[in-house]
């Protein structure tokens, strides 16, 4: 069935396209076909970009690419997690739709007990693998003549559910892992990415793969999506980059202490790790060296560039790497630190002249986006919760309001709780399965979610509780359940445990990192050890 409908597309697309249209507002041509260049990285935060406010981490590629993009100011991710959020881009659907609603390998039911953290809910089960009968974005390219490619990470699912089984033409180290095995230097484990030079930098290598890609398909057009493993954990750097960011902590002056407890595990206060510093710089470089080449290439001027993340920066769990302050929480979390994003488009015949655009914006919202810049016909029933943005970033149009959907029955590895939100105009509410409570924020007055005023504003959080639980019924979304099996007295000793040691752990490893006699691990290839 799904064969059929691509070739439908495809005899449609090829008696509807013309030679070339005039779309922007300067009445300027573009592109028949123009080329589509996706950079993701995993687990980038919004406030670890330059651009974005940090004053720690040093970005500069990624600035630029901001400074001549629109730039969505409120961009959210499809989830507060890694695999949901990237089916979300595949496909078009929110979540509760596609079904992967937790990255993939964590456990659920009654295999949540197997963890021992003593938890009130058992996470609902969830898809495994990105579902076969949805038509993912690179399919849909391919259908319409499009030469596809993908780098990275991939997480949606093993061996059956691989890029290539989804609509890419060529897969560069895209597999069922999460995380880099092996590490951020070669020798890599990784059955689609071939160790060809010990000690190379994964960044950099999905850079030249990516480059080597559009050196052979210049003169067609190319999907290109570039899927960072960086900068999730395990965090690594090189010598030179580690003392660069130590040094830069030192002059700004190390705060006493870097943690506080949030709810139930620490979250990162502070941006000072210099680990982290030196993977978000080196995946910067690689950006840079993509965007350069395609300039070299002569291919800047028909191609749009899309960067964004697949959720929020981890100051919790995980490496507790990052900072997302002043937003709240981080990946994992219900709030915004956990799912607002960078989310940029460049499009280089573009010349309306507003860069900032603070309508609302998902990941589910760049499947239609990329097909209607492509000139290819929309799917509505594929993406059925992204809209196209071609009109507002043209200048054209403005968008209506429309409610945008969040839901993750499952406990984070990083101290959210499961949950599930709907945002509408200024208005967010994220409701709780464990107490069955609502939080309710305006984002225009209060974009830090400082001030819950569910009890105030009763009459809007029943609304929205009631708009919430209405939608995620009729896309046959799954709960959590009750543990029968759960011990409120082993749940308090789990909690005084995280409060006791393991805070009193990460501030020692943040001291430690910041030291002049730091030693890094020995699979960081090309570090030394050094006492300075």
């Amino acid at each position: 069935m799904k064969l059929k409908i691509m070739l439908f597309i495809m005899t449609i697309v090829m008696f509807s396209c013309k030679e070339s249209t005039t779309i922007s507002p300067m009445s300027l041509k573009v592109p028949k076909r123009p080329n589509i260049l996706f950079f993701l990285v995993d687990d980038l935060g919004l406030k670890d970009l330059g651009f974005a406010g940090s004053t720690f981490y040093e970005t500069p590629n990624i600035d630029k690419l901001a400074s001549k993009s629109t730039i969505f100011t409120q961009g959210y991710a499809g989830s507060r997690v890694c695999s949901p959020s990237r089916a979300t881009l595949m496909t078009g659907k929110f979540t509760a739709r596609h079904g992967v609603t937790d990255w993939i390998g964590a456990k659920a039911g009654n295999n949540w007990r197997k963890n021992n953290r003593q938890d009130k809910l058992l996470p609902a089960e969830y898809m495994l693998s990105l579902p076969k009968e949805d038509i993912t974005i690179a399919e849909a390219m391919k259908a319409n003549g499009y030469k596809t490619f993908f780098a990275g990470k991939w997480h949606l699912g093993k061996e059956g559910s691989y890029p290539e089984n989804h609509g890419f033409d060529v897969n560069i180290g895209g597999w069922h892992s999460g995380s880099p095995k092996g590490g951020y230097f070669s020798p890599y484990i990784n059955p689609k990415l071939e160790n060809t030079k010990d000690g190379e930098n994964l960044s950099e290598r999905l850079a030249h793969e990516t480059i080597n890609f559009m050196k052979h398909n210049k003169a067609k057009p190319f999907f290109a999506f570039l899927s960072f493993y960086a900068v999730h954990g395990p965090i690594q750097t090189n010598q030179e980059k580690w003392k660069k960011y130590r040094d830069k902590a030192k002059s700004q002056g190390i705060a006493k202490n870097g943690f506080v407890m949030e709810r139930k595990l620490p979250i990162r206060q502070t941006q000072d790790n210099p680990i982290y510093g030196g993977l978000v710089e080196s995946m910067d470089d690689a950006v840079g060296l993509v965007l350069n080449q395609l300039k070299e290439l002569g291919l800047d001027k028909n191609t749009i560039v899309i960067f964004t993340s697949d959720n929020g920066g981890v100051s919790s769990g995980d490496n507790f790497s990052t900072s997302n302050l002043p937003y709240k929480g981080g990946k994992g979390y219900q709030w915004e630190g956990g799912i607002r994003e960078p989310y940029l488009i460049y499009v280089p015949w573009n010349k309306y002249n507003e860069k900032a655009i603070d309508y609302p914006v998902t990941g589910a919202d760049l499947y239609p986006t990329i097909l209607e810049y492509a000139q290819i016909d929309l799917l509505p029933n594929q993406h059925k919760d992204g809209i196209s943005l071609k009109s507002i970033i043209e200048g054209r149009k403005i968008l209506e309001e429309r409610p945008l959907y969040w839901h993750y029955p499952h406990y984070g590895n990083q101290g959210g709780d499961p949950s599930s939100i709907i945002r509408k105009g200024d208005w967010k509410l994220i409701h709780y399965y464990e107490d069955d409570s609502n939080e309710l924020y305006n984002l225009k007055n209060d974009p830090f979610e400082q001030h819950n005023v569910a009890s105030k504003k009763s009459e809007i959080s029943s609304k929205l509780s009631k708009n919430l639980k209405d939608w995620l019924h009729s896309v046959d979304a799954k709960f959590p359940k009750k543990d029968t099996g759960f011990d409120p007295i082993k749940r308090a000793k789990y909690e005084k445990m995280i409060r006791e040691k393991r805070l009193v752990q990460l501030e020692k490893e943040r001291k430690k990192m910041l030291s002049d006699n730091f030693t890094p691990n020995k699979d960081w290839w090309g570090s030394k050890i050094t006492k300075e």
